[in-house]
Parts: C-alpha cells; structure tokens; sequence
C-alpha cells in the first residue's frame, strides 16, 4: 500500500494513513514492551516504589 501510494503522490492518503497505521502499532508495541520489563524486571523494584 505504501509503495503504490509513492507511486501516485498526488493521493498522499494512499501513503500516510498506512504509514500511520505501521507507527501506531510500532509505538504501541514499544510501550507494551516498556512496560512488561518495568513490571517484570526484578532489579528494579526497589528503586521507585
């Protein structure tokens, strides 16, 4: 989808709304994984509460 958005840029939703949908996911998932490790990560819990 990204690629034929490139290929007709004059329809620029063609590209943005699946780049945005790659980077929701992304950041969603990089969060996710933040914060099973503070969960989970038994060095830590005793630094902040």
């Amino acid at each position: 989808m990204i690629r034929e958005g490139q290929r007709r840029f004059s329809q620029w939703w063609m590209a943005t709304f699946p780049g945005l949908a790659i980077f929701s996911v992304v950041m969603a998932l990089n969060f996710l994984g933040d914060g099973l490790r503070d969960t989970l990560d038994p060095r830590r819990r005793g630094r902040w509460g």
